[in-house]
């Protein structure tokens, strides 16, 4: 698989990544270096996430107030 940039990554693919670690994880046979890293790129993902549902909550609050949607 090709490695993209996560800022590029839409939500549902960041998603989809986080799913992967979690099953990565799962297995019996991981070494702790492996699980650490896992961890390390899922949480810096699951970060990427919530920063892109928050701008996303914060152009629906202006949509509701305005009727229109504007960058922050």
């Amino acid at each position: 698989m090709p490695e993209q940039d996560e800022k590029e990554l839409k939500l549902e693919e960041a998603f989809e990544k986080l799913e992967e670690a979690v099953t990565a994880l799962e297995k019996e046979d991981i070494s702790l270096e492996e699980s650490f890293q896992i961890y390390k790129g899922g949480m810096e993902l699951l970060k990427k996430c919530n920063q892109a549902i928050d701008q996303v909550e914060k152009k629906v609050l202006v949509l509701n107030e305005d009727g229109e949607t504007y960058e922050f």
